[in-house]
């Protein structure tokens, strides 16, 4: 659908439903083009859609290729992704047209770190189990060996990308007395990782009973933590995954049908929407269908600040958050 807005002669593309108020802000000073619809934009009509656009908000779904690019033609400025990731984008080939590339990130810091303490806590204690058994009426009994999980205090816990959300983690893991270290491709200053020791990937995961993967995924990451590496966590040890592509789903879905982990958790899936199916005959793996940012206050942030820098580009300054 086409928002009454200004008469450009070429139009801003949104490739999906937003929260309420970025789009309405952008459509008051660009003619703007919605896909109305919470589903991907199918590819076939994201594509009739580019020619002489300037600007495309993207999200993780919309594949930024040669394609994509060559379509829409010299016109495009700007793809702004409503996300931190960015994945999805070819940045050489936007590079090479001098098309400006750019996220979202920090508006998402707080409520991601918030989930990834919250699978932390529901595999650890194995709360998905427990529920299932009690709306499936399946008759129990407290019993002192029932549903037994892991501790969480004065645990080690790893934590594999200290950038923002994973610093965020481990502000609110110290209010569990949980022991931090952490892994990055550079290790941080003490100021940044708040004392954290860095630690080699491999010692990292052979010390860590908790595990949380925050990490971006790039070439070096994908596939990072597959059955080897997994073999190197303590027996029993609970991991939860907030990244796509970093961990071998049917390695870890394997570490738990032999118990060799006691829980796992994962909110962002590989191939999304669909579910890794060895993963969901596990009894001890919680699956999110990829929550991290969804609150109303955080989504409305994303939306705004997609915005801000299509605006910022087509008015001919610098975008507020370009992609480095």
């Amino acid at each position: 659908m086409e928002l009454t807005a200004p008469k450009d002669p070429r139009p801003v593309l949104v490739t999906r439903r937003l929260a309420p108020g970025a789009v309405e802000r952008l459509a008051s000073r660009h003619r703007t083009v919605l896909h109305d619809s919470d589903q991907v934009m199918p590819r076939e009509q994201l594509l009739a859609a580019l020619p002489g656009t300037e600007a495309v908000l993207t999200t993780l779904d919309d594949r930024v290729d040669e394609e994509f690019l060559d379509t829409a033609g010299p016109s495009l400025r700007i793809v702004a992704n409503h996300a931190v990731g960015v994945h999805n984008i070819d940045r050489a080939a936007c590079a090479a047209r001098g098309v400006v590339v750019t996220n979202t990130p920090g508006v998402l810091t707080q409520s991601t770190a918030d989930l990834a303490v919250a699978l932390l806590l529901a595999a650890a204690r194995r709360i998905g189990e427990g529920e299932r058994i009690v709306r499936s009426g399946t008759p129990w009994n407290w019993a002192p060996d029932f549903l037994l999980g892991a501790e969480l205090t004065g645990q080690p816990l790893g934590i594999i990308g200290m950038g923002a959300i994973g610093r965020a983690v481990a502000h609110r893991a110290r209010a569990f007395g949980l022991r931090i270290a952490y892994h990055n491709r550079t290790p941080l200053s003490d100021e940044l990782s708040g004392g954290a020791p860095w630690r080699p990937l491999d010692d990292l995961l052979a010390e860590s009973s908790l595990l949380v993967v925050s990490c971006p995924l790039t070439e070096r990451t994908r596939g990072l933590l597959d059955g080897k590496r997994l073999a190197l966590l303590p027996p029993g040890a609970v991991l939860v995954s907030m990244t796509a592509g970093v961990v071998d789903e049917d390695a870890l879905a394997a570490a738990l049908d032999t118990g060799a982990l006691l829980g796992a958790a994962v909110d962002h899936h590989t191939q999304e929407p669909a579910v890794n199916a060895a993963l969901l005959r596990q009894e001890r793996a919680v699956l999110t269908p990829h929550l991290g940012s969804a609150t109303v206050a955080t989504r409305q942030a994303m939306g705004r600040l997609a915005v801000d820098n299509i605006l910022a580009v087509l008015g001919g300054g610098a975008p507020t958050t370009p992609y480095a």
